[in-house]
């Protein structure tokens, strides 16, 4: 069967620019749980920011702790609003010359005028590299077979330390975090980037056909790729994210925010919150009965509870074993059961709700 685009499907989706599915989205999702699968995510938006301060300009606008960062290796980034709320995400990897960021579909531009806007005396020089870099994505639990069989060479196993004397004290200096190990890809000058149930490949464009026959895995569109990250509860920017969400709502603190670097902009929110208290939202995933209607909810649908709105779905997928489930943002106090205090009917449209309890 030919490739199906979500354009042709959903084309108000941000993912137009991508494959749905190759014939069989319950199956191309099974590749990707329990073997791997390669996705197209091309229609991603890639900045490159070459020049000798990218690190420490990075380091200092966005909440990630960059300066230092050695070169292959990547980690996320946020950009927040005066008041913590979050801007722009991206996730990047550095190459010893460039660091690359890659961001949503259209959020690309945004990301850049903000940029373009900070440079002032730096050395840098960060430009729109889509239409030249592409992404791909290796997924599921046999990707370091694939990796290999495209000469990617696997890192070592981490050397674990001797611990010291028992009650040792001493100040541990804030350190980079290199969230995301990196290498070259041969032959393609790519880059890998090792990532939470796989990995991403960041290529020329016109090398894509040649990466995906050298690759030689089954392809599997969007919607699977989604359904596992759905399932994974991993968030997405400007689907489980508004114009007010805070980096603790949907589980970014730990992976794009370093705690202990300098000053940037937003920082008294973020600290206020992960020292005084919980934030006043939280991404959980919800399963939806699928009896009242067959049709998924769209992006930022209310999540109500006692007729009133409790918060928004994110992302609602079919699951090839869970059936609906979807990622929703709903108020703290908003948990599982059903004790009439804190538990209760959660409805999304037509379907009643069940918060996942995991």
């Amino acid at each position: 069967m030919k490739p199906v685009s979500v354009a042709s499907i959903e084309p108000s989706s941000p993912d137009t620019g991508a494959i749905a599915h190759y014939g069989d989205p319950g199956r191309e999702q099974k590749i990707l749980d329990t073997e791997a699968g390669l996705v197209d995510r091309s229609h991603r938006d890639v900045l490159a920011v070459p020049g000798v301060d990218r690190l420490t300009w990075l380091h200092s606008l966005t909440t990630q702790h960059l300066t230092g960062l050695p070169p292959m290796t990547g980690s996320e980034l946020l950009v927040l609003s005066p008041h913590g709320h979050v801007e722009h995400h991206a996730v990047l990897v550095d190459d010893g010359t460039t660091t690359w960021l890659d961001l949503e579909p259209g959020a690309g531009a945004g990301l850049l005028t903000f940029l373009t806007r900070m440079i002032f005396m730096t050395r840098v020089e960060p430009a729109d590299a889509t239409a030249g870099r592409a992404v791909l994505s290796i997924a599921g639990p046999h990707t370091d077979e694939a990796l290999t069989a495209l000469g990617v060479p696997l890192a070592a196993p981490d050397v674990v330390p001797v611990p010291p004397a028992k009650f040792a004290t001493g100040v541990v200096p804030p350190r980079p975090t290199a969230r995301y190990a990196a290498a070259a890809l041969p032959g393609f000058d790519g880059l890998v980037r090792r990532v939470e149930g796989g990995a991403d490949l960041l290529v020329p464009r016109a090398a894509v056909p040649d990466v995906v026959a050298a690759a030689g895995l089954p392809l599997a569109g969007i919607w699977a790729y989604e359904a596992m990250r759905v399932a994974a509860r991993r968030p997405r920017f400007g689907f489980e994210t508004d114009h007010k969400t805070l980096p603790a709502e949907v589980g970014w603190t730990a992976q794009a925010v370093h705690l202990e670097k300098g000053c940037y902009r937003g920082q008294e929110t973020v600290s206020r919150v992960h020292h005084l208290g919980r934030p006043p939202r939280k991404l959980v995933l919800l399963h939806l009965d699928g009896i009242a209607t067959d049709e998924l909810p769209a992006p930022h649908t209310e999540v109500v509870k006692d007729g009133r709105a409790v918060g928004f779905v994110g992302t609602a997928v079919r699951h090839y074993e869970l059936g609906q489930i979807a990622l929703a943002v709903v108020r703290q106090n908003v948990k599982p059961g059903s004790d009439g205090q804190s538990g209760g009917q959660l409805l999304v449209g037509p379907s009643t709700a069940a918060i996942d309890p995991l």
